[in-house]
């Protein structure tokens, strides 16, 4: 996006990969690159003032006329490592995540779990991640959204990423064992938990409470994609929104508030990508025979990290022959520029599709 010349190329390498639909970020640490007013559009201007160009208006109509589709990449629940984002400046420092010691990620050194955690737990992707029960965040992020697909109307589709709580290593099965290291437990947030439920939240290292308190973290994380679901349509009814899951949708729900099989299941979004990111072919193996087996299979579009085997291109054609093997709805191929930064990936890429 930072360089409408690289457009046409982008267009060429889709046809030769036959590819149906691009996901292409455009909303990043609270910045974008698209024009905007509710979110800082440093990046687009810069772009334009150097280019001229409006590079997701020109993507959109170069890849509409080949017949492909285009879906903006929103991160919705992170600020990557941007503390002094323009959503932070107006909703103030409440409005990002706290661990259930009641430390903001704010005071995190840079950016990973502080002392005496550090050597137990490591953050899985370091950055600042918004709390969705935060006062004000959920329709502040509608609203954005909803200006994003104003703007663009010729947009297919809205792509939710980072749509969830922040991942920690190891992992952390929600509350419940009064252990481990988990987050949105920052003072508005649990007292909008006692208003709702008439409970209050659970202390460090209790569990009073607790499978009630993760009930309430995931429906959050659920009304905010259904929020941004009722603000999209309201603008554009028939607008693809699609999400980037995590692979697991135990772990998903248990870990990172993320119920998306749920939101399948309801029809809150059209679609999810699960990330089934791996080298380890029966894990995927696993993984995709439990995308086959779901009720909601026609809806779930396999992610496939090919960037893992840019040196060895003939792993990632094996994977995309299981996916082919266990027939869920489509592929997605992360990430485009990994492809094209290794030409031997992209020719065999580009042979198996011809």
């Amino acid at each position: 996006m930072d360089d409408p010349e690289r457009v046409e190329q982008l267009i060429v390498h889709a046809q030769a990969l036959r590819t149906t639909d691009l996901f292409v970020q455009v909303y990043r640490g609270g910045r974008a690159w698209y024009d905007a007013k509710l979110a800082d559009a440093t990046p687009y201007r810069e772009i334009v003032a150097k280019t001229g160009v409006d590079t997701l208006g020109q993507l959109i109509t170069r890849a509409h006329a080949v017949g492909i589709r285009v879906h903006a990449w929103v991160n919705v629940l992170s600020l990557s490592r941007n503390p002094k984002a323009l959503l932070l400046s107006e909703l103030g420092p409440d409005v990002v995540q706290r661990d259930r010691k009641g430390r903001s990620l704010l005071s995190y050194p840079d950016f990973e779990v502080p002392a005496p955690d550090a050597p137990w737990y490591r953050m899985g992707t370091p950055g600042l991640y918004l709390d969705p029960a935060a006062p004000g965040l959920a329709e502040r992020l509608v609203a954005t959204f909803a200006e994003l697909v104003r703007r663009y109307p010729r947009l297919d589709g809205l792509h939710l990423d980072y749509i969830r709580h922040p991942d920690v290593l190891p992992m952390v099965p929600g509350s419940r064992f009064g252990v481990g290291l988990d987050f949105g437990y920052g003072e508005p947030s649990r007292l909008r938990f006692q208003r709702e439920t008439g409970l209050p939240a659970p202390r460090p290292g209790h569990i009073v409470n607790a499978n009630r308190w993760d009930e309430w973290r995931r429906q959050k994380v659920t009304e905010l994609v259904a929020a941004i679901r009722a603000g999209v349509d309201g603008v554009r009814p028939g607008l693809y929104l699609s999400a980037a899951v995590f692979s697991d949708a135990d772990r998903a729900y248990l870990t990172l508030s993320q119920d998306w099989r749920r939101w399948l299941e309801e029809g809150i979004v059209d679609f999810a990508i699960p990330m089934a990111y791996t080298i380890d072919d029966r894990r995927l193996r696993y993984l995709l025979e439990a995308y086959a087996g779901d009720p909601q299979r026609d809806r779930i579009w396999a992610g496939l990290g090919v960037w893992l085997f840019a040196r060895t291109p003939e792993r990632a054609l094996a994977q995309l022959a299981l996916v082919a093997d266990k027939a869920v709805a489509g592929e997605v191929l992360f990430s485009y520029d990994a492809i094209v930064e290794s030409p031997a990936l992209l020719a065999a890429l580009e042979a198996r599709s011809e």
